[in-house]
């Protein structure tokens, strides 16, 4: 071929991309990217993604400057995670799971939270194995399935009915007999969420026991995702997976310092489980990121150490809360419907009448999604405040299950959510 014939061919896709892209939803242009700060306007209160507008502890911090600068911090750990962080979470966590932790063989530190699932599902999926996912679920779930070559399998949380007029998440609710029904030879793990996000719902112990029989019964595992742990409101119980009868042996639960700690851009996260399912996951994140950012475990462990004697949990739910009630003061004032959080921080507000008008100038972006992509643009544009739309958090067959709510964030400091409260006056003109 000729140098002019080659420079007119188009060569914008000469190598094709793995088709696992394409069924995680990889390649869609994300919920994340639509509402980011930077395509809304600049005086925009962003309560859509769920980071937090201020800093980590003084004391965590100055734990990450020490490790800063010192000498061992700054170079590789283990794989398994700096044995100081390791030692911190069986100190932390052993009266939690009413069980003495084996720091060598029972905890691994991760890069986030994500990348533990992610290397749990990299650990133990065979090509077509199914995981059962409750819908609405974290959006990360879905591609870190399909990229390890399992097969999604939904199961709803069905939403409250619609005469309860100031529903909880508790509200939303688990069909026992259709999770049963979503089993099959191929299916491998059931992922739990508790608390839950984007709902907010702390499951019961009955709603858990019942997933654990089914999980014992056709010989499952289940990645019990409680990131927000720390984050239960209302004398609400916590009731962990891994502690059920017969559940240990099958469950890995994964933490987070990044919620724990108000330090999501930590990237530290870790997974509690016994030897035979911790041991495959090791082999997985080694071969995935090798090892976990050092200094930040020094100061993550720092957190662990110090949480209990400064009361620091107890604190912080006290902080969350009054956060919580800012927008649910001006919801109530406003008679708009939304779901109560009993865990993590994010509310579900009914924008179901919300009204705008059809020829609005919306981006590209958001049409040919869900009616909730549009009305949470409207909002942010008209009100100026930025939500999540929650059709996201569902499988694109079952979207439209989602598009009557909005999540708005509320791991804000009390001067922006209030600000925010002020700015919500606003909508009363468009609901209908």
């Amino acid at each position: 071929m000729s140098s002019t014939a080659n420079n007119n061919q188009d060569r914008s896709n000469l190598i094709p991309f793995s088709s696992r892209l394409r069924e995680g939803r990889a390649l869609a242009l994300d919920v994340w990217t639509i509402y980011n700060a930077l395509n809304l306007p600049p005086d925009c209160i962003n309560l859509g993604q769920g980071y937090m507008n201020f800093a980590p502890p003084k004391w965590i911090t100055e734990a990450a400057e020490q490790a800063l600068n010192s000498v061992a911090p700054n170079h590789y750990s283990h794989p398994r995670g700096r044995i100081r962080l390791r030692e911190a979470i069986k100190n932390f966590y052993d009266p939690l799971f009413n069980r003495s932790l084996n720091v060598d063989s029972e905890i691994l530190i991760t890069s986030g939270a994500n990348e533990g699932m992610y290397s749990v599902l990299t650990a133990f999926l065979e090509q077509g194995d199914e995981v059962i996912l409750f819908e609405p679920f974290f959006d990360q779930y879905l591609p870190s399935v399909t990229f390890n070559g399992g097969k999604p399998v939904y199961v709803p949380l069905h939403p409250p009915a619609s005469h309860i007029k100031k529903p909880t998440s508790d509200d939303w609710t688990i069909d026992m007999d259709e999770l049963r029904r979503a089993v099959t030879p191929r299916t491998k793990i059931i992922i739990v969420n508790t608390p839950h996000n984007p709902v907010g719902k702390v499951f019961t112990r009955k709603e858990l026991q019942g997933i654990a029989d089914i999980a014992e019964e056709f010989n499952l595992l289940v990645m019990s995702d409680e990131v927000y742990d720390s984050l239960v409101f209302d004398n609400k119980e916590h009731v962990r997976m891994a502690n059920l009868p017969g559940m240990w042996d099958r469950t890995v639960t994964v933490g987070s310092a990044g919620k724990a700690f108000a330090a999501t851009g930590w990237r530290i996260g870790w997974l509690i489980g016994p030897k035979n399912l911790i041991q495959p996951t090791l082999a997985a994140t080694t071969r995935i990121v090798f090892c976990s950012v050092s200094p930040l475990q020094e100061a993550a462990a720092a957190g662990l150490e110090q949480a209990n004697q400064r009361n620091f949990f107890q604190i912080q739910r006290n902080e969350y809360t009054e956060r919580r009630t800012v927008l649910t003061d001006v919801f109530d004032k406003l008679g708009l419907r939304y779901t109560l959080p009993e865990g993590s921080y994010f509310i579900l507000l009914d924008i179901s009448n919300v009204e705008f008008p059809e020829d609005y100038p919306f981006p590209e972006s958001v049409m040919g999604r869900g009616r909730d992509f549009r009305a949470c643009w409207f909002m942010a544009m008209e009100i100026g405040v930025s939500s999540i739309p929650v059709s996201e958090f569902y499988c694109e067959e079952h979207a439209n299950l989602g598009e009557a709510y909005a999540r708005f964030a509320f791991c804000k400091d009390v001067d922006n959510l209030k600000a925010a409260a002020e700015r919500f006056q606003k909508i009363k003109k468009y609901i209908k």
